[in-house]
């Protein structure tokens, strides 16, 4: 009988991403509605994601964490990052109802 990993849920992804922290505002990029969608198939984890600005300095910084962290994950044999600008981030409508208080935006 063969061992196989278990296979990790959305969910479990997220979380993990979701300790992602955005350098600049100190907020998790999950919390700030930066990750759009994450997928896993046969070991292999796309994330589709976008930045706060497309000039971000950070950028690569935090794709790089992204990969790492979810590389942690029992079952991950590899991870894409993909960040993209469709649809353009907006803080009012995509981050967490706390992190919008935290920034001032009603």
């Amino acid at each position: 009988m063969s061992e196989t990993a278990a296979i990790p849920t959305p969910e479990t992804l997220m979380e993990k991403l979701s300790e992602v922290i955005d350098p600049e505002l100190g907020i998790s990029i999950v919390d700030l509605g930066l990750v759009y969608d994450v997928t896993f198939d046969d070991g292999d984890v796309l994330v589709t994601m976008t930045l706060t600005s497309p000039g971000c300095p950070l950028g690569p910084v935090i794709r790089g964490e992204a990969y790492a962290k979810l590389k942690e994950v029992p079952g991950v044999k590899d991870v894409d990052v993909r960040i993209v600008w469709s649809p353009p981030w907006d803080p009012r409508t995509m981050a967490s109802e706390d992190v919008r208080m935290s920034l001032g935006i009603w």
